[in-house]
């Protein structure tokens, strides 16, 4: 990473980083987390469509170790999530694949406890990190992608207003050693205010 890219990196994302929204709030990731997410994480089949099996520990904390090695290589800022009304950590989302050259980048790597999805949390969320992209980072791009066969990925980003690009096909190893087709998504800064609007009204 050039020295420009990486001062930009602890320009947007300075210790005790922080987004919020009035339901949840998104902070850096930290080692000690592993802890509270092996609770949230011990169901096999939240992993299904998930490149990493995280009901298994060894796994899970391979996975935070990951997210924090390439946060310390300023590729990555994985977060933990929390909801503000019952003050429980309830997953994990990043942005990743960071290119302030192309003014890109990708959210994604992203989980709730079973017990939050379909709560809202995952809408939030989406809107604390679109914002900052667009609005404070001044991306032009910013993308997601999916498990083709994950059918409520799609929804989920179908109802953030993302839009459907295409298929890239055998895409992604997957744990159970299936080779993921990997559908992308993204929104582009010329669409936000629009997508803002009809999407996240009750939040603007």
């Amino acid at each position: 990473m050039s020295s420009s890219s990486a001062s930009l990196f602890d320009k947007y994302f300075p210790e005790n980083f922080t987004l919020e929204t009035p339901r949840v709030t998104l902070r850096a990731m930290q080692p000690g987390d592993v802890k509270a997410f092996i609770p949230l994480c011990h169901d096999p089949e939240s992993w299904k469509y998930f490149t990493k099996d995280l009901s298994n520990e060894e796994e899970l904390k391979s996975w935070v170790e990951t997210a924090l090695e390439e946060k310390a290589e300023k590729r990555r800022m994985p977060f933990v999530i929390t909801d503000k009304d019952t003050k429980e950590i309830c997953g994990s989302s990043s942005y990743g694949n960071i290119s302030f050259y192309d003014k890109r980048l990708e959210i994604g790597w992203s989980w709730l406890a079973p017990s939050y999805i379909g709560m809202g949390v995952n809408k939030q969320a989406k809107f604390a990190l679109l914002s900052y992209a667009f609005e404070v980072m001044k991306m032009e791009r910013v993308e997601a992608k999916t498990d083709v066969l994950n059918e409520r990925s799609k929804a989920a980003l179908l109802k953030i207003g993302m839009i459907p690009e295409g298929v890239l096909r055998s895409h992604m190893l997957m744990h159970s050693d299936r080779r993921r087709d990997s559908l992308y998504f993204s929104l582009l800064r010329s669409e936000w205010q629009e997508r803002k609007k009809s999407f996240f009204a009750e939040l603007v």
